[in-house]
């Protein structure tokens, strides 16, 4: 090998090794390669270089770190070319209308990676195929970057995120000009251009010279101003909010937050949330939790607890770095802090957003356009609301990119899409960003919280009124670790070849019986006249549906991104059965008897989620 440097004695992995070494400028990532290089640390150097991170419809999300498996400057330029071309390819005027770019606060000094950089980086790609770029000159929340595309009119948006991930993670999140995620094909055409463009342009390192382009403009202040103006029309207590008494505790996590959900209360005319101090400043060392991840719950609330004892607040909202995720806990009567799971506040939020737009729209007619949006393995209580009041409600595949596009898909009839949300704390409560946005619903959710205080009902009770209007829907979600993907594969190729029969699904378990089986793997459903499923289907993932007789449901999935095999399971219950505790009891059995006949951990090797 050139550079003095010895080889591997793996043909394939230095010849990747010396195409990395002609193409990285990155001081450090080359100085990092050529060490482990020096060391004959093989297996360091697979790990680096055996295969290229994967682009998919989420874009990009590995560790920050030298060679084609990991985010740095080099994968950045590569990747930013393939898609450059892609667009060039899907738009006549992508060279008139452009792209935005925003970014978070991450950073990784070992390898000189950051947001910051790579977002520049990007801009130079693009700035050096004559594209405008729309560059926000600092950190912003994720929902920006497709707010800006929609108000802008752009062919598309990056965001470079790794949103709750752990700190030496980051990532490149993709838009389309519909401002929506991307979604299939257009992952497989953009994973094409970047293995045909992984060669350095010329220009694209030189980030430097791209901030002084004419094609590079800053959006920040107008899209701050504009975002800010969108969002007003969802509130609707402004008398209420100004004089409210209502004490809430904000947390960004050392994310992007801070500043953003501060002007989101001042817009709504709220009083300024109280900010954990030791958290509202950005830090891509996120020093005070172990996971910058909301979702874990009382670990990472644990100062935002802190200081609502010690301000007298009784609300705590907090985001995840990027803060396009919510979540929100309440201090019970008690003393004690509940944390509400993500099924439960799309129930409150879901149950407000219809409130407030049904005092605006008294019409009765009005209600047969009105649309809400969950993914498959939400709670079905949206359902449950819709079915009373008129609305329509719709299921999607899991992840935002599926309900963002059809949300745009039903804009785009005329219709009126309230809300969408998904049980891992994503909620979008406004059509301006087709995507979550942990900022509006923050701003919201304050709203709902200042306007039940004058009615002294608090957020508990609230949630339970809404049960008890609508049907209790009492929620379990879980996973088992499974790193060999044999098992996986046979474990789910047992339940649709279930018992002796052949080709056919389990018909109970746990004595309860099974009304109906959807497999979006297979394309399969009982529920449809034809057999065939309506949702897209994949044959690269696992997810199988379970219908059962007491108004249960239960779907079991694999993972994209983690070696986890996950299960959804809730019971719907009739409006008018309030025995909590036996409802409870009720599910706890039927996921005791699933995991037992379905997963078989012992069988199998499972490991159990941690404790």
């Amino acid at each position: 090998m050139d550079n003095g440097l010895s080889t591997t004695g793996d043909i394939k992995l230095d010849q990747a090794i010396k195409q990395w070494l002609e193409y990285d400028k990155n001081p450090k990532t080359v100085s990092l390669v050529q060490g482990l290089v020096k060391d004959g640390a093989v297996e360091a150097l697979q790990k680096c270089f055996s295969s290229r991170m994967e682009f998919g419809t989420a874009g990009l999300r590995a560790a920050m770190g030298p060679g084609i498996s990991c985010m740095n400057d080099l994968t950045i330029i590569q990747t930013t070319q393939g898609f450059c071309r892609y667009l060039e390819e899907c738009f006549g005027d992508l060279k008139e209308r452009g792209v935005v770019i925003g970014y978070d606060a991450r950073a990784h000094p070992a390898s000189g990676g950051s947001s910051k950089r790579f977002s520049r980086l990007a801009a130079a790609v693009f700035i050096s195929r004559g594209v405008p770029v729309h560059l926000f000159s600092d950190i912003t929340p994720t929902p920006f970057v497709p707010f800006t595309v929609s108000h802008l009119g752009l062919c598309a948006g990056i965001m470079v995120t790794a949103s709750h991930n752990p700190k030496q993670d980051n990532g490149y999140k993709v838009y389309w000009e519909n401002g929506a995620q991307i979604v299939s094909p257009h992952d497989k055409g953009i994973s094409k251009a970047i293995e045909e463009n992984l060669e350095p342009w010329p220009e694209s390192w030189k980030a430097e010279e791209a901030l002084k382009s004419p094609l590079l403009q800053d959006p920040y202040q107008d899209i701050h101003t504009q975002y800010f103006t969108a969002i007003q029309k969802h509130c609707h207590h402004r008398e209420i909010n100004k004089s409210s008494e209502v004490k809430i505790v904000h947390t960004s996590v050392h994310g992007v937050g801070h500043t953003f959900v501060q002007a989101a209360f001042k817009a709504f005319d709220l009083h300024p949330p109280y900010a954990v101090e030791e958290q509202k400043d950005p830090d891509p060392e996120f020093p005070t939790v172990k996971y910058p991840n909301p979702e874990e719950g009382e670990g990472v609330l644990t100062l935002s607890f802190a200081l609502a004892d010690r301000e007298g607040a009784t609300v705590v909202l907090a985001n995840d770095p990027d803060a396009d995720r919510l979540a929100i806990a309440e201090k019970q009567k008690s003393g004690q802090w509940r944390v509400f799971s993500g099924n439960e506040l799309g129930a409150l939020l879901g149950w407000w957003v219809f409130r407030c737009w049904k005092q605006q729209n008294p019409d009765a007619a009005a209600v047969k356009n009105v649309y809400m949006l969950a993914s498959t393995v939400s709670s079905k209580i949206l359902r449950a609301i819709a079915l009373k009041e008129g609305f329509h409600f719709e299921e999607t595949l899991t992840g935002f990119k599926w309900m963002g596009n059809r949300a745009r898909d039903l804009l785009d009839q005329g219709k009126t899409v309230l809300f969408a949300f998904e049980e891992a704390i994503g909620y979008m409560c406004s059509p301006s960003v087709l995507d979550k946005d942990g900022v509006s619903a923050a701003a919201i959710a304050g709203e709902m919280t200042s306007y039940l205080a004058t009615k002294n009902t608090s957020l508990s009770q609230q949630l339970t009124a809404v049960y008890e209007e609508y049907g209790y829907h009492i929620t379990k979600n879980s996973y088992f670790i499974c790193h060999d993907q044999d098992v996986i594969r046979s474990l789910f190729e047992r339940l649709r070849n279930y018992g002796d029969q052949k080709a056919s699904y389990p018909t109970e378990c746990g004595g309860v019986s099974i009304t109906a089986v959807r497999d979006l793997t297979t394309g399969y459903d009982s529920n449809q006249p034809d057999n065939k499923a309506v949702l897209p289907t994949s044959r690269s993932s696992q997810m199988i549906t379970f219908t059962f007789s007491n108004g249960g449901v239960a779907t079991m999935r694999t993972s994209g991104t983690e070696p986890k095999i996950k299960y959804y399971t809730e019971l719907c219950a009739a409006p008018g059965n309030s025995d909590v505790t036996h409802l409870q009891k009720e599910l706890d059995d039927l996921v005791d008897a699933i995991v037992e006949n379905f997963f078989q951990p012992q069988k199998n090797k499972l490991q159990p989620k941690p404790e």
